[in-house]
């Protein structure tokens, strides 16, 4: 969802007036109402994977009156591209794919060595059809609400320092894409010895990766935090946050967002396809030759992806991010 704002903020700087909606899953609102370019998020309430022609149906029918000019499809599934068929929306662009040729008439190729990154493959829609140049995807940035932040320090019983250090352990994916919770722990420890206060931000479902972390940590200024906080919180916190040190999640996305130094962990995935939009980042990835697999569970067993970074590497990597001494690592891949 983050990544989408970089094809809004480059339509919005190619046509002047633009009103951009944006059909998403309830749970993404949070974020669009911080992307400034967004005029409004329009809930589509279905499970992830459900066809729900009928809903979609019903939905496409409300937005006709709305007249609007053009949709852009950024999923490539058949299902994703029936509201703005039922809208009777007169241009629809999107990748070619799952036979719907009949729903998207501003059909593009998809070229997976030319758009190598999700981010590319969304501005790329955006785009004259024969344009074959992509500009330098505009960087993702998120509005913070300072009052929100204050309400959730003071409910959560935190405080923020120049020197806090937001921890995200989880990842929905999957286990391959997690650096192990007693090296988070660990790593926590090292920081929270040094004098920062360390969150561990997730879901309700990372919960229990948190509190295995904070287990680990032994130490009070390591907090849990996971289920505690709403979408937008998170946001806010991660704003006020010195240092972010993530998997490849999409709390990284936020973070980047929020102008907050990004350390990415990559397992079982790739910077090169996903990686944090944003200078301010150092990202930690082994280049494994079974890398990347892109599985939930490493199909080899050994792990070595993630278990090739240890708690020294990624604890001298977050000290001197905290310290300013830290720039854009070299990228070997």
């Amino acid at each position: 969802m983050v990544m989408a704002q970089s094809l809004y903020k480059l339509l919005q700087s190619r046509h002047t007036g633009l009103r951009i909606d944006v059909i998403a899953p309830p749970w993404s609102k949070p974020i669009l109402d911080r992307m400034p370019e967004v005029n409004r998020a329009i809930e589509l309430d279905v499970a992830h994977g459900e066809a729900a022609v009928g809903t979609r149906r019903k939905l496409g029918r409300r937005l006709r009156s709305r007249g609007y000019r053009r949709a852009i499809v950024l999923p490539r599934s058949l299902k994703s591209a029936l509201v703005p068929f039922f809208a009777a929306v007169p241009v629809r662009t999107g990748y070619r794919g799952e036979w719907r040729f009949a729903l998207i008439n501003d059909a593009r190729p998809f070229d997976p060595a030319r758009l190598d990154q999700t981010v590319k493959r969304f501005i790329a829609l955006g785009l004259p059809k024969d344009d074959e140049e992509l500009p330098l995807p505009p960087q993702p940035l998120l509005r913070t609400d300072e009052e929100n932040l204050r309400s959730a320090v003071q409910r959560l019983g935190l405080t923020p320092t120049p020197a806090t250090v937001a921890v995200m352990p989880g990842a929905e994916y999957g286990p391959a894409k997690r650096w192990p919770a007693d090296r988070f722990g660990a790593l926590a420890a090292r920081l929270a010895g040094a004098g920062s206060q360390v969150w561990l931000l997730g879901s309700e479902s990372e919960r229990k990766i948190g509190e295995a972390v904070r287990v680990a940590a032994d130490h009070d200024d390591v907090i849990n935090l996971g289920g505690r906080t709403t979408l937008a919180d998170a946001v806010d916190l991660l704003g006020a946050a010195a240092v972010a040190v993530t998997n490849d999640s999409g709390l990284m996305h936020v973070a980047a967002a929020v102008d907050t130094h990004v350390i990415s962990l990559y397992g079982s995935t790739t910077p090169r396809f996903t990686p944090p939009l944003t200078e301010r980042k150092d990202v930690l990835y082994t280049n494994l030759d079974c890398s990347p697999c892109f599985r939930r569970k490493c199909p080899l067993g050994h792990f070595n992806c993630m278990m090739g970074m240890s708690v020294d590497d990624v604890a001298n990597v977050a000290m001197a991010a905290l310290d300013g001494r830290s720039a854009v690592r070299a990228q070997p891949w």
